[in-house]
Parts: structure tokens; sequence; C-alpha cells
């Protein structure tokens, strides 16, 4: 049985990609059966983030939170392989440092960028690749605007150096074809966010309005900047000059809530706009019964896009930016729009407002791309290869003392 070692920084409670991704993922291991049908391994996920009032006996694997150096450190050492979610510097040191095959998964861009999103300050335009050009000079003086310290700043620099030079000699797993060409290691491979299939047997058809008279948009995710809900906010605004009718759902939580909050009311959207804060469970799927498009209008470049996905997989018609890991997962199965450009967006809405019979066509579109491509026993098979090759490469090149 292999041992495996999941670091995440983030884990549940918290909420995120990242998170949802690494419960999936060590919950799928949990179940995965051998030739000889016993447990083919044993998951441990360890993480930074307390449980507050989450109930760690509830996942069928154990977690170790906030672990001291030595706990860590033993961890580590008992495992087969280490699977970071992410680069983390320390763990990444142990496993280096006690020769232990390590699988290094990327959600962001952690390995080539000093704030990991490629996020250039002070104009949060997206970075064209200073970090991976050698002009380390932008990027010290990209972080001294953001944190107002060149020590802090010289700080980030010297162990993005040293984060990325360990990522050189270990396996990179990358979660979308863009993902891999930015971050550009040695030893990737594409592995997609894989989920389960929601509806299971239920049709499009039956979770899809036919030519509603009121079209319901929604954004689900996390209301921070990157996102472009304020874009959102725009074209709906826009619509709505335009005497369209329509409602839209923001349907999450984040630090940005109480500005998105003045900008509805700034621009008379009370009517047509409404905050959910965050929904998970039934709760979720209830209210995403009275939606007809999800909207994703990214300004940042979203690595995947965990939130599209899970929302093509339920037949949902999704409009995006054509922007990073988002566009690359929506494809032709959705409808594309430039990022930051509510204009666009708002033709694209408008689009939709006037044919809704593309609700039905592309929502079925999309969840035939979502079963095809972004499966959960794909995604299970493909890591457990990652593992195997990975423990295989480690028991040839140090076998047993005789």
């Amino acid at each position: 049985m292999l041992k495996i070692v999941i670091y995440s920084h983030y884990f549940a409670p918290s909420v995120g990609g990242v998170e949802t991704s690494v419960e999936a993922l060590a919950r799928g291991l949990s179940k995965c059966k051998g030739d000889n049908g016993s447990p083919e391994f044993e998951t441990v996920v360890v993480t930074n983030t307390a449980a507050g009032e989450f109930d760690d006996q509830t996942l069928p694997f154990p977690v170790v939170r906030s672990p001291s150096l030595l706990k860590l450190l033993g961890v580590v050492c008992r495992s087969h392989v280490l699977h970071l979610a992410g680069p983390a510097l320390l763990p990444l040191l142990l496993a280096r440092i006690f020769r232990k095959p390590t699988v290094i998964e990327h959600h962001g861009y952690q390995a080539i960028c000093l704030n990991g999103g490629l996020l250039h300050e002070p104009d949060r335009a997206v970075c064209p690749g200073h970090f991976q050009a050698g002009r380390l000079g932008e990027c010290f003086r990209c972080q001294r605007s953001e944190l107002s310290s060149s020590f802090k700043s010289l700080r980030r620099l010297v162990l993005t150096k040293v984060r990325n030079a360990l990522c050189q000699g270990v396996e990179n797993i990358a979660i979308s074809e863009h993902v891999r060409k930015r971050n550009a290691l040695p030893n990737s491979r594409v592995i997609y966010y894989g989920i389960e299939d929601v509806l299971k047997s239920e049709t499009v058809v039956s979770t899809v309005s036919t030519c509603p008279t009121r079209l319901c948009f929604a954004y689900v995710g996390r209301l921070v900047s990157e996102k472009g809900v304020p874009v959102l906010l725009d074209a709906a605004a826009r619509l709505m000059k335009g005497g369209h009718e329509f409602d839209v759902l923001l349907i999450g939580d984040g630090p940005e809530r109480s500005k998105l909050e003045g900008e509805i009311e700034r621009q008379g959207l009370r009517t047509r706009v409404r905050i959910t804060g965050f929904l998970r469970g039934p709760q979720l799927s209830s209210l995403l019964q009275e939606v007809d498009v999800v909207v994703m209008p990214s300004v940042c470049e979203e690595t995947a896009g965990l939130a599209a996905i899970e929302q093509m997989m339920r037949g949902r018609l999704v409009i995006a930016s054509a922007i990073g890991g988002l566009g690359e997962v929506v494809g032709s199965a959705g409808i594309v729009c430039p990022p930051g450009d509510a204009e666009a967006l708002a033709g694209c809405m408008s689009a939709v407002i006037a044919h809704p019979e593309r609700i039905a066509a592309l929502g079925s579109k999309s969840r035939v791309r979502a079963l095809s491509t972004f499966g959960y026993a794909r995604m299970l098979e493909e890591h457990a290869q990652v593992y195997r090759r990975a423990a295989s490469k480690h028991r040839v090149s140090n076998p047993p003392r005789s």
C-alpha cells in the first residue's frame, strides 16, 4: 500500500478551488482498490488551516492540522510519495533533504511569480512573465508597490527563486495546459480537475428552463477583485439602460462584498442584482435551479476555473472571459468574451436574452464536454499513475541494501 501525504496550506473549512480539489482527490484515493481488492493508497492530508467547527471525523482520511516542524518531518518521512498542492517551501525542502518522491500540483503561479497570481502592481495588469525573463528588478518593484517594504519584497524574490529551483527536480502537475505552458517546468503533465456527476441520470433538459420570460444570470465564486464582478455589474447596468428584463445573482462571499454592494446601489441595480452570500450543498443546488446562465467575468489569468467546470457538469450555459485556463476549460462549449470588457459582456448577455433557445443547446454541449474532459474517475486514475511512477522510480534509484 502506497502512503500518500497531501500537503495543502488551505483546506476545509476554508473555501476555494484548491480546498475543494484536494478534498475530492483525498476522498477518491481512500476508496481506490488494488488488483487484489485491498486499498491501494493510505492517504493523509496535512494543512495549516485550523479545523474551527469542522469535524474531521466526517472525512474518510486523517487530517493533520498546523503540525510542528517535528510532526511534519515525521509525516513526510513515513510517506512513500509527497503530494504538494502548490510549491510549499518547507515540505518541499524536507522532501529534498530526505529524498522523498515529490509531486507538485500547480493550482497557481507561485513557482514563477512573487505574488502567485501573475498580477503586476500597481496597475493590476496581467504580468508578461518578468520573473522567467530574468527581469528581477521589475519583480522587486512590483512587490515593493504591493508590500511597501523593500526587505519583504527582497525576501519574496529570494524565496521564489528557491521555490522555482526546487520545482526543477520533481514531478509537476498543471491543472490546465495554460498553467503548464506558463510555468514551463520540467517533468510536467496536465491533469484537469475532476468532479462527480451531480446530475447522474438526470437529463440537461430537466434542469434548464426552456425559453424563460426573464433570464437569470449568476456569478458563482469568491467576491474578490480578480474575479471581475464589477465588470458584470457594469454589463448589467448597460442591459438595464437598454430596456432588457433580467436578474443577476452573485452567489458567494469575500472581501469585496461591501464594495460591490455600494456599486449595486450606485448604479441603481438593487431591483436586478442580489448577493446571496456563500452557499453549498442543497442550498446551492436549489438556488441554481433558478439560474439560466452562469457568468465568469475574471480579469486575472484563471488557472482552470473550477466553478465553471461545476456549472458545465450541471448543464449550464457558461459565459466566461477568454483568459488563462478559464477560456481553455469552457472552449467552444460556452460563450467567451474579452476580459474586462463590460460592453462585450453585455453584448453576449443580450444575445442570449434575444435567443434563449441557445441556453439548452449550449448547456447540453457544456455537459458533454464536462463528462468527457473533467470526469472524477479519470482525474483519480491519472493521479494514481503519477504516484505509482514516482514511487517506482524512487525504488529503482534507491534499491534496498543487502
